[in-house]
């Protein structure tokens, strides 16, 4: 069962199991307290009685956010939990789910809400479509399919699907997820505005959170581009 732990001041995570195409992925979510003592709730998953306590414990939830184009199989149910909150994804996410209510379109611009929080940036030329965060506070890098840090898996296909492509224990990206960058020009003018900001730590989707050598990792992992 999902539970929230502490990752910096003002953030959480809570990791859930996910399967895509077969494989054991998990899937992560990031509660982040704004200034305000509004809650954001980044890449939603799902809400058991446990976990919704222990956000409402946080603060107000006010927004809740679909960082790329993939992260949403759970919007629906926590925007149904909250239905206060502002629902926020990319331009074509809001094409791809029209049954969803957004309230705003995500862009590089920061919600009025979050602008002395947070800062963002959209990885172009890259089909994911995702959208970068920043809490400058803690250093934080807020981010879903940038990449993936696996240290190891349970299962069988998964540990050999990441073995085979040479992410398994070290950061990365996938080999023959590489498709997804159309643009490679543009998309790492983007990576390279993202490694302009001084984090020190990352919370991400699938895999470990990342809290050592977090920079040099990520620049690492994303070298290939």
């Amino acid at each position: 069962m999902p539970t929230l732990q502490p990752f910096a001041q003002n953030i959480w995570t809570a990791l859930a199991p996910h399967s895509f195409i077969g494989l054991h992925v998990g899937t992560r979510m990031t509660v982040i307290r704004l200034s305000s003592g509004k809650l954001v709730l980044h890449s939603p998953i799902p809400l058991s009685s446990e976990l919704r306590a222990a956000i409402d414990a946080l603060g107000p939830v006010a927004h809740i956010v679909c960082p790329n184009l993939f992260h949403h199989m759970y919007a629906a149910e926590a925007a149904a939990a909250y239905p206060q909150a502002m629902l926020h994804g990319p331009a074509a996410l809001q094409r791809k789910r029209k049954d969803l209510r957004f309230g705003a379109v995500l862009t590089d611009q920061p919600h009025p809400d979050w602008y002395d929080d947070l800062e963002l940036l959209t990885i172009e030329g890259c089909m994911l479509g995702e959208t970068i965060f920043y809490h400058r506070a803690t250093r934080t890098l807020i981010a879903c399919d940038l990449v993936e840090n696996f240290h190891q898996s349970p299962h069988w296909l998964t540990r050999n699907y990441l073995r085979l492509g040479g992410v398994l224990g070290r950061v990365g990206w996938h080999p023959l997820l590489r498709i997804a960058y159309r643009d490679r020009k543009r998309a790492r003018a983007c990576v390279e505005r993202v490694l302009a900001w001084p984090f020190e730590r990352v919370a991400l989707a699938h895999g470990e959170l990342l809290t050592e050598n977090a920079h040099a990792a990520v620049r690492e992992g994303l070298a290939w581009l």
